[in-house]
């Protein structure tokens, strides 16, 4: 079974940071592009950033983009997103999903395989 976790979530303080992990089981993600996303209550999913297969393109929202930052080990079989400067808008469950891509660059439509979402909540 094709699985993908997301862990790291939770309360942080604006301006403080996190980090998202998102790792892979019954597959692996070498030849996969990744996506991370987050929806807002109330809101429609937002694609946050993707990285190629290879992790050597990477492409960022504009509201994240010089505050958050994709990389991926796929010797762990993991995909990062480390974030920055947290502002309240950033709260939002945050998913990465996952697409067969081996190409150079970051392309993260079609996607296969989903996980099932970590809160991120910024608030003082």
């Amino acid at each position: 079974q094709l699985q993908l976790v997301e862990s790291g979530g939770g309360l942080v303080q604006p301006g403080g940071s996190l980090r998202l992990s998102c790792a892979a089981s019954g597959f692996t993600l070498d030849y996969y592009a990744i996506g991370w996303f987050r929806q807002a209550p109330g809101q429609g999913r937002e694609e946050v950033s993707c990285i190629s297969s290879s992790g050597g393109d990477t492409n960022y929202a504009d509201s994240v983009k010089g505050r958050f930052t994709v990389s991926r080990d796929n010797a762990k079989n993991t995909v990062y997103l480390q974030m920055n400067s947290l502002k309240p808008e950033d709260t939002a469950v945050y998913y990465c999903a996952a697409v067969w891509m081996p190409t150079v660059q970051a392309m993260c439509g079609g996607l296969e395989v989903w996980g099932q979402g970590t809160l991120v909540t910024v608030s003082s």
